[in-house]
């Protein structure tokens, strides 16, 4: 009597460990790096997107932030308005000595609009070439009050501001092509010449004073026939919520209590935070070119994929008869995937760390990147790249040894 000796047990699945996994999920992209890096890239790019708007937005938010901090939300502005026939109305000359006697007001300077007055560098340039440049009669502690400061040279004091002097904003010293204040220096103002004292800083909150050409009350009043009614008021108030909004409430009808009506009051602090939602809001249209750039990167590294498991049969078919599982090809697809795409998501998001860093110190901010950008983008990254492959790795994990082996 003969007898059988038994079949062999198949040999027990062995548990992958991680440096196992990370060694196998790593072969496909060690033997096709072009593939690979090309499928990368359309990752990178929708990381590298996402995280420089969130780091221009947040760095540029910093600087605003700051630059209120430094300049206080307690500046009032009060301009004139239009009368009930359309004309431009014209604020009373008591209008500043009256608003300064409101409780809670700290320092109150004005500027008067001196119109039809041309500005030139000199007499040769031709009349037409304005530069669209203001004339504005303005008080001695202006820059103070409205947050301005000089870049170069003085301000008016008492005895320039009544002779033919003037300072000028940024932008005009810029259209002027004035760089620097040198002694004698003089510009062509109404057909008569005024030494120029100093030039501005741009004002962050005061920006028409960037384009005007300052000179004092009296000077303006002897030298270019000037009213002497102020256009803008610029109000300091004790720095505090409920004194800004006090006097707020009050400025109309005290600039002009026969009129209030044609009285404009603003807070340019709010202002530039209503500047900063609409950037905010352009902002958003450019996270979702990112996640559409993300989208198209997913479907690369998914098509990919695919590829990859029909090219590499073989490679599966013998993984399978050698006693792999099915779980462990399907997780050696998936994390194949996952490796892809966690690569050009590190990528992106050094990109979009180095494009924020070079506009920040290009202009001047502080570099801020919010650590939501940089994990946001790789947590996508893992997230797309683990959707991306898990069709491949499904079709991988359902063949068959023989089915596989057939492409050898």
């Amino acid at each position: 009597m003969t007898t059988t000796s038994p079949r062999p047990a198949a040999p027990a699945a062995v548990r992958l460990r991680p440096g196992d996994l990370a060694a196998l999920a790593s072969i496909g992209l060690r033997t096709r790096k072009l593939r690979a890096g090309l499928s990368a890239l359309g990752i990178a790019i929708g990381v590298a997107a996402i995280v420089a708007v969130l780091g221009l937005a947040a760095s540029s938010s910093a600087a605003l932030l700051a630059e209120i901090q430094a300049l206080g939300t307690n500046l009032l502005t009060v301009t004139n308005g239009q009368t009930l026939g359309g004309a431009t109305a014209e604020l009373p000359v008591a209008a500043p000595g009256m608003i300064a006697r409101l409780p809670g007001v700290t320092g109150v300077q004005d500027t008067g609009s001196v119109g039809n007055v041309s500005v030139y560098k000199s007499p040769l340039i031709p009349s037409i070439e304005t530069n669209g440049l203001s004339v504005d009669a303005a008080t001695l502690n202006l820059p103070a009050v409205a947050g301005a400061s000089l870049a170069q040279g003085r301000f008016l004091n008492a005895a320039t501001a009544r002779e033919p002097v003037a300072v000028l904003g940024a932008v005009t010293a810029q259209l002027l092509g004035i760089d620097r204040i040198r002694p004698g220096m003089r510009i062509w103002v109404d057909s008569q010449w005024f030494y120029v004292t100093g030039i501005l800083n741009k004002d962050t909150y005061a920006p028409e004073i960037d384009s005007a050409v300052l000179v004092g009350f009296p000077a303006a009043q002897k030298y270019l026939n000037f009213d002497g009614h102020p256009s803008q008021i610029y109000v300091r108030t004790v720095d505090t919520r409920a004194a800004t909004t006090a006097v707020d409430n009050l400025l109309g009808a005290q600039a002009s209590p026969e009129y209030p009506g044609q009285v404009n009051v603003s807070q340019p602090s709010a202002a530039l935070t209503a500047q900063a939602d609409a950037k905010g809001a352009l902002d958003t249209l450019f996270l979702g070119l990112g996640a559409v750039a993300l989208l198209v990167g997913a479907i690369g590294v998914a098509n990919i994929m695919v590829i990859s498991v029909l090219e590499r049969r073989s490679e599966i078919g013998l993984r399978r008869a050698l006693g792999a599982t099915r779980g462990q090809i399907r997780t050696q697809f998936l994390a194949e995937a996952i490796l892809l795409s966690l690569a050009g998501g590190v990528i992106g998001v050094i990109a979009g760390a180095a494009a924020t860093a070079a506009y920040a110190r290009g202009h001047g901010e502080a570099i801020v990147i919010p650590p939501d950008a940089w994990a946001g983008g790789l947590a996508a990254a893992v997230i797309i790249g683990a959707l991306a492959g898990l069709l491949a790795a499904i079709r991988a994990a359902r063949l068959s040894p023989t089915q596989a082996l057939w492409s050898i």
